[in-house]
């Protein structure tokens, strides 16, 4: 009855107020099978509400009696001690250290070879949520021996253990390059690529995460995982029906492309750019982030392959997100990608600069609703395509609009422009553009100084003197009429 009323979250403060569990210790010893189980089960689910009642079975010293128990009993107890270690050991690194110290790791590493696949499968449960905490943690697991045991559960014909051995993988690689390389020792790289085409989306999240965890780590372990052949084949993740495993893909593939140029390269040549861009298109929200770093990742390793997210028509899809999103977060990803991109030459910066992807940028940047990270990363890609920039007609609206931080870019750049093209110095005139760099205030002897006086050097002196007065006036009249 209690592990019946233990799986409603409204009774779980009155079983604590009634002392359940001083009550369900001694049951653990019980000389019935069944009640053994059910007072195991009923512990799990208690401890598995929070951390309070975690701490509850740590103080009762109830764990020591379960691990002894648990090397001892059949195959139903086994699954239920298990439980309550994995219940016990997920709410924080302080309780999971509490089960190692009480040496319940060699014991779960023993289960990993029981004939039954349900024990294999909730040892592997309480391994994977001990090591998900730190890498101290993460070593104690690999120091039992449980990652050769591991890359075994993954070729069992059971799904539900391959997906649960595949998520320990990962949560011990994520730690250090030093635990990555212990499991790509253990030869789980083969077996995980042999899996990336299950039709199983769970099982495909988990593999596709594991990948990543080792891939992220450094450009050996990346270029390992490539070697197992996970291309092309990883490509056809990013259509999946499952939104995560688009989105675990889309991480592989980042991973690995940050590393090196090379690396990016051969995502390029099999088809990746082109396939995170339609996969970007295809899904909103976080699901586009990871895919939206890889692109600015893939061009920020060098011209080449800048122009190949630009050829892909990575930018406007990058200029979609960028004023679609709702989350800063996403949106300052995207604008820093954007900047990755125009920053390498007037070419890639006229790319951008042609979607109208400056003045989203500038508002960004400008908005006090803008978190700070946005508000830095929009500023720095403004700068980075701006110094590139030779498309005079994307940066004159930005001589009305920017702040003096950023208009010192924009004149910079109509400066080395205009001494050298006959027709963007008439459309500067006519435009209005060379009128409102009069009106402009600048430090005598300041770099911005110099820009306009290189500006008014293409130009009859009585034409910027006719123009002075003008905007001497417009300022004189606009300052008449402000009450």
């Amino acid at each position: 009855m209690v592990a019946e009323l233990a799986t409603r979250p409204q009774n779980i403060e009155t079983l604590q107020n009634a002392g359940v569990m001083s009550l369900l210790r001694p049951l653990l010893l019980d000389v019935v099978p069944t009640i053994q189980q059910t007072a195991a089960l009923a512990l799990g689910r208690l401890a598995n509400y929070n951390d309070d009642l975690a701490e509850a079975v740590v103080k009762g010293d109830i764990l020591p009696q379960l691990v002894y128990s648990l090397a001892e009993q059949n195959r139903f107890y086994k699954k239920a001690a298990a439980f309550v270690l994995r219940a016990v050991g997920k709410h924080s690194p302080q309780l999971a250290q509490a089960i190692v110290d009480c040496g319940a790791l060699d014991t779960l590493v023993i289960c990993l070879e029981d004939f039954d696949p349900g024990v294999k499968e909730a040892a592997v449960w309480a391994l994977g949520y001990i090591a998900r905490h730190n890498a101290e943690l993460s070593q104690a697991v690999v120091d039992a021996g449980a990652v050769p045991l591991l890359v075994l559960c993954i070729q069992e014909p059971e799904i539900a253990l391959k997906r649960i051995a595949a998520s320990a993988l990962s949560d011990i690689s994520k730690h250090s390059p030093e635990l990555a390389q212990t499991v790509v020792d253990a030869g789980a790289i083969a077996h995980l690529a042999q899996m990336i085409l299950n039709p199983d989306a769970k099982l495909k999240r988990q593999v596709l995460s594991a990948l990543s965890q080792v891939a992220k780590h450094s450009v050996d372990l990346a270029e390992m995982v490539v070697e197992a052949e996970i291309f092309p084949v990883v490509l056809t993740c990013l259509k999946d029906k499952d939104e995560y495993v688009k989105k675990n893909a889309s991480t592989l593939i980042r991973e690995i492309a940050k590393h090196t140029p090379e690396l990016s390269q051969l995502i390029v040549n099999a088809g990746g750019v082109a396939a995170v861009i339609d996969c970007i298109g295809s899904c909103k929200g976080n699901i586009r982030l990871p895919g939206i770093m890889m692109l600015g990742y893939v061009a920020a390793h060098s011209e080449n392959l800048a122009m190949a997210v630009i050829i892909s028509k990575g930018v406007p899809q990058l200029s979609v997100c960028l004023s679609e999103e709702p989350e800063d977060h996403i949106k300052a990803a995207a604008a820093w990608a954007l900047g990755q991109i125009g920053r390498h030459t007037p070419e890639h910066a006229r790319a951008v600069a042609v979607t109208n992807t400056l003045p989203v940028l500038l508002s960004l940047y400008m908005s006090a609703e803008s978190s700070e990270d946005l508000q830095v990363k929009s500023k720095k890609a403004i700068k980075n395509i701006l110094q590139k920039c030779t498309y005079l007609p994307a940066l004159e609206p930005f001589l009305y609009d920017a702040p003096p931080n950023i208009l010192k870019h924009v004149v910079g750049q109509f400066s080395k422009v205009l001494p050298h093209d006959s027709k963007a110095r008439r459309l500067f005139v006519t435009s209005g553009g060379l009128k409102k760099v009069q009106e402009i205030k600048a430090e005598p002897g300041s770099l911005l100084q110099e820009y306009i006086n290189s500006i008014n050097n293409c130009y009859p002196e009585e034409i910027v003197s006719k123009l002075s007065r003008v905007a001497s006036l417009c300022t004189f009249g606009k300052f008449m009429r402000t009450p």
